[in-house]
């Protein structure tokens, strides 16, 4: 038998490696072992931090009678759901027709052509709570097969044409207004536990782009997301010891959570609890929040290459044997004495950016020099690793290793949105650029593809069909097409606009897009957030729970435009003065520049006047004029394209005219 998962980069596929399992990888090979067997396949997708995932590995896929029934009647082949997210949503939408219960690991029986006419999650070993053993199901699929194919084609095939139709449904609609932004957050506010905080009841989530849209949507949305970051801050689902937060938690009161720690999560929070700490009245638990997801990301996240790791375990070793959670139920003293649970340890392109964002806009509004130096690591990181020469993406890699996984629409707009925030953080017009570049790609593939798909023969889509027209064709498209094993077989949607954990693909490059019309890239990046916004305006607000990261891009197309520039004599650094500065003169720059990192706007940017020229000469006009006015810091404020005469002092900027 064959190891083909021993070279494997993703570590979910390593730790699969040697069971006795005759293991596949995604790819052509395994679908055309399946035709030559004339055998189903079952796609088995998870990811290295997935407790059940490694229990289902343990039980099952290491059991030699097991993995005989198996390699017998089916190609087994392993998925890991971060590093093929296409491949993962294409099959958990294929799952939805079998069971509500969606979640990781996921088992899809496919036929050799790759569409799914049955699935299901965890199987264990032995039958228990009216769940079949895994072995039982296996044993069933391959009688179907044998005994009953035309009924599992029917499926198969009803399956996947509800897939294709789902994948283009028309949701579009006008951008809402602050009306319907404020009954979104009523339907919000109407599903909060007011007790333990958070939405809904078990399992809980902590739903971080929920909680964004919230923090832009005004003062009833600040409030509600307000109250949840400080109950779930306070509760289990946060790490006392090192700050993080798991992922989510088994009980409404935020006990007993799975104790993976994301990535994600993390940033996004972050995001939002640097959002909320703007404004007039921080509450001060923002702070240790803010410090203690810093202190995470950079001191456990962070690899020594500079990138982010996508998770840590759940799971580490104690007294010999695997324990879910035993590491982070200690105290900082007893976790001294373990090795702490593993990282797994790819990067991300898109959950790197978002880290970047999210470490860029914290260190900024918190005045923490550290996040903003951890977030500039990654992003020299990604742009030297995972940018290839022809611009394109790198999904995935591993101490230098490139994944072959094709890079998503997440990847660039993820990576687009940090970047335009670390360059607002540093005032280095470089990181700006290559964020347009990447939306510009993005919006050059959709117009491609809608220029391929008006052709004579050429592929209508749904949208068309059902009359929405233009308003419902994404205007952002991944640069290098979808993943081609699922194109190959017509499956897969590239561009799907829902959203789970993290924003979509569509929402992050419409942030990206509105943040750099905010910086001053002229008025064609708002008008691409806009049309981003429409796809799926005409849910969004009736679902906000499932779309808070497109409602967070649409509250801020509601909200006035603020831009706020800060322009430093050069040589005089937002931090630190000369030696020979006059300590005045210091002491007031440096509380200008305090208070206009705190202030509620949709960008700030503190620059030197030299950065500030750099900005103009790369087309960001937002900065064209400013200067240091008579050797002094200056900040120049606009609000909904009226701009106020520059200010020198923090007492004048914090009034509310600015003069």
């Amino acid at each position: 038998m064959a190891n083909r998962l021993a070279t494997a980069l993703s570590p979910y596929l390593r730790a699969h490696a040697d069971n006795p399992v005759d293991w596949y990888p995604w790819g052509e090979e395994a679908f055309a072992e399946a035709v030559r067997r004339d055998v189903p396949i079952m796609v088995s997708i998870g990811y290295a931090t997935c407790h059940w995932c490694h229990v289902m590995a343990r039980e099952s896929f290491s059991d030699p009678g097991i993995a005989e029934v198996l390699d017998r009647g089916f190609v087994a082949v392993k998925v890991d759901r971060e590093e093929h997210p296409e491949v993962d949503a294409t099959y958990l939408a294929a799952a939805s027709a079998f069971t509500g219960q969606l979640g990781w690991p996921l088992t899809v029986f496919t036929r050799p052509d790759g569409r799914a006419f049955y699935a299901g999650t965890y199987f264990p070993p032995t039958a228990r709570q009216g769940i079949p053993s895994f072995r039982e199901v296996l044993e069933a699929v391959a009688e179907a097969w044998s005994e009953r194919r035309d009924d599992l084609d029917r499926t198969a095939d009803a399956v996947g044409d509800a897939i294709g139709a789902a994948s283009v449904a028309p949701t579009a609609g006008e951008v809402p207004g602050r009306a319907a932004l404020d009954d979104a957050v009523r339907l919000l506010a109407a599903d909060e536990d007011s007790l333990h905080g958070g939405f809904g009841t078990a399992p809980k989530f902590p739903v971080a782009p929920v909680l964004g849209f919230l923090a832009a949507a005004g003062p009833d949305g600040r409030d509600l997301a307000t109250r949840t970051m400080r109950k779930v801050g306070a509760s289990p689902l946060r790490d006392p010891v090192e700050g993080g937060f798991f992922r989510y938690a088994t009980r409404a009161d935020w006990s007993e959570p799975h104790y993976e720690r994301m990535l994600t999560d993390n940033a996004l929070l972050l995001e939002v609890v640097a959002e909320l700490a703007t404004g007039d009245d921080r509450p001060p638990f923002l702070d240790a929040i803010a410090s203690g997801i810093v202190s995470f990301l950079t001191e456990r996240m962070q690899l020594p290459e500079g990138g982010f790791a996508a998770a840590q375990d759940s799971e580490s070793t104690i007294d010999g044997r695997r324990d879910e959670g035993g590491y982070y139920r200690r105290d900082a003293t007893g976790r001294a004495e373990l090795e702490p649970p593993a990282l797994d340890a790819k990067l991300l392109t898109g959950w790197n950016g978002l880290a970047i964002g999210a470490l860029s806009r914290a260190g900024s509004v918190f005045g923490d020099d550290r996040a903003i130096t951890s977030a500039r690591r990654a992003a020299e990181r990604l742009l030297t690793g995972h940018v290839r020469p022809d611009g394109t993406l790198v999904r995935a890699s591993l101490d230098g290793r490139a994944s072959d996984a094709p890079a998503t629409l997440e990847d660039a707009g993820m990576l687009a949105g940090g970047l335009v925030r670390l360059a607002a953080a540093t005032g280095e017009v470089h990181y700006a650029v290559a964020a347009r570049g990447l939306v510009d790609a993005a919006a050059d593939a959709a117009a491609a593809r809608q220029a391929e798909s008006a052709q004579p023969g050429g592929r209508r889509s749904g949208s068309d069909e059902d009359g929405a027209g233009d308003r419902a064709r994404p205007p952002f498209a991944a640069p290098g097409g979808g993943d081609p094993v699922l194109a190959a077989r017509g499956l897969g949607f590239a561009d799907d606009p829902a959203e789970g954990a993290v924003p979509s693909g569509l929402t992050a490059c419409a942030d990206a897009a509105w943040r750099l019309a905010a910086l001053g890239a002229g008025e064609r990046y708002r008008e691409l957030a806009v049309e981003a916004a429409r796809v799926v305006a005409g849910i969004a607000v009736t679902r906000p729970i499932a779309f808070g990261g497109a409602l967070g891009v649409m509250a801020r197309l509601a909200a006035p435009l603020v831009q706020l520039v800060v322009v430093v004599p050069d040589g005089a650094a937002a931090r630190d003065g000369a030696d020979d500065e006059d300590a005045a003169e210091r002491a007031e720059r440096l509380e200008l520049i305090d208070v206009a990192r705190r202030q509620e706007t949709s960008v700030t940017a503190v620059v030197t006047e030299s950065q500030a020229a750099a900005f103009v000469d790369a087309g960001f006009e937002l900065f064209d004029g400013r200067i240091a006015r008579s050797g002094r810091a200056s900040a120049y404020r606009c609000r909904s394209f009226v701009c106020e005469l520059p200010v020198s002092s923090a007492a004048e900027l914090r009034r509310p005219t600015g003069r």
